[in-house]
Parts: C-alpha cells; sequence; structure tokens
C-alpha cells in the first residue's frame, strides 16, 4: 500500500511539473541589431522631401526659386533705406539749384486720394510709396532726368556715402588710436604719442590768433 502511495504521488509530481517546463524550452536567438555598427549592404534608407499641401515637386520647386530670388533682388544686407531707391544728397541739392527738385513733403489720405482720382501714383513721394526717386517705378510716369552725378552715385559712388562712419563719409573716428594725428600742432605726432611740451590747442589758436596767453599767476591760485 505504501509503495502504490509512492508510485501515485510521483506520477501527480510529473504531471504538475510538465506543462511548465515547456516554458523553460530554449526558444530561437533573439536577433539583435547594434546601432553602433554599419548598416549591412542588404540595408537602405528612404528619405522623404516636406512638400507642404497644394503643390506637388515641381510646383515647389518653382515656389522656391521664385522666394530666393526676390530675396536676393533687395539686397538685404546693403546699407541705408531699404523700402525705396533715393539719391545723393549732391545730387538732389544740384537738382534743387537748377530748379528739377523740390522738398518732398507726406501725403495724407494718399490711398484714398489715387483711389478718388485726386492724384496719381507719381505725385506721391517716392520714399512714401516705396518706390524710386526718378519715378521708374510708376508705369507711363515721367521720368526724372539723371544727373552726371546720378550716374556716378549709381555706378559705385553710393559706397562712399554708406561709411559706417558716425561723420558720414570718410574714415570715421580713430577708435584704436593707431592712424596718425592731423590738426592744428599735430603734424609730426605718431600714433599714441605726443610732442615734448605739447599743448592742446584752444580756439585763439585755432582761429589763426596765435598761442594762447598764459594766465598770470595769482596767490594761492585764488587772487
Amino acid at each position: 500500500m505504501k509503495s502504490t502511495t509512492i508510485v501515485v504521488t510521483a506520477a501527480i509530481a510529473l504531471a504538475s511539473f510538465g506543462p511548465s517546463s515547456v516554458a523553460f524550452q530554449p526558444t530561437s536567438p533573439l536577433s539583435i541589431t547594434n546601432h553602433h555598427h554599419h548598416p549591412s549592404p542588404s540595408s537602405s534608407t528612404t528619405l522623404y522631401e516636406y512638400i507642404p499641401s497644394g503643390f506637388n515637386k515641381q510646383s515647389w520647386a518653382v515656389f522656391k526659386s521664385k522666394e530666393v530670388e526676390a530675396k536676393n533682388a533687395k539686397n538685404l544686407g546693403r546699407m541705408g533705406p531699404k523700402g525705396f531707391q533715393s539719391r545723393s544728397m549732391q545730387s538732389f541739392q544740384e537738382a534743387l539749384e537748377r530748379g528739377e527738385a523740390e522738398h518732398l513733403l507726406p501725403v495724407f489720405n494718399a490711398k484714398q486720394r489715387i483711389a478718388k482720382g485726386e492724384l496719381k501714383k507719381e505725385d506721391i513721394p517716392y520714399m512714401q510709396r516705396g518706390g524710386a526717386w526718378d519715378n521708374s517705378d510708376v508705369r507711363g510716369a515721367k521720368k526724372k532726368r539723371w544727373l552726371s552725378s546720378d550716374k556716378e552715385y549709381a555706378d559705385g559712388g553710393f559706397k562712399k556715402s554708406q561709411s559706417i562712419s558716425i561723420l558720414g563719409e570718410g574714415q570715421g573716428l580713430d577708435w584704436t588710436g593707431k592712424r596718425n594725428k592731423t590738426g592744428p600742432g599735430m603734424s609730426n605726432v605718431k600714433p599714441g604719442k605726443f610732442t615734448k611740451n605739447y599743448q592742446a590747442p584752444n580756439v585763439n589758436a585755432l582761429k589763426g590768433g596765435g598761442a594762447a596767453e598764459k594766465p598770470k599767476k595769482k596767490m594761492f591760485g585764488l587772487f
């Protein structure tokens, strides 16, 4: 009886561990990809271009090229005003003396007055309408005559008037002190140095009156 009980107990134990033993069976090896290694020749990557809704690849390329052309035409890197095309002050003064130019004043309600027919587009100052001083931006308008100074200015002379100097033109202030000094009594002064017994010029010296009189010594500097 005892032996029969042992056999039954062993059979029950094997039956209980049988199904669970399957879970511990070795499975097929996992495929691990090492992202630090170069991909195999058979692998490939597909890249997609962003194309906004309403465009295809061709129309999107045309649109982008037009944007680049418009940006380059504005020449955003140049100095000076960018909203209109002006002329030099010299040319304006010459034309003003000839009676070919006049001082321009802003026009109020310009768009409404143009719409009513009270004014033409060329009657609006070019700086206000964002055009050119010679009316070349207005179709059918009478063009203003270019002077020789206008041509020189357009051919590169504008760069002279686009100096970064606070004085408008020229080299500007010597912020570093490395240039030779100029002015009364400064002909032999080297950069950063002064002559022996140098005295700063005063108004009298600048007017050609010679050196200023030395102040008389007073008692204790007061009397």
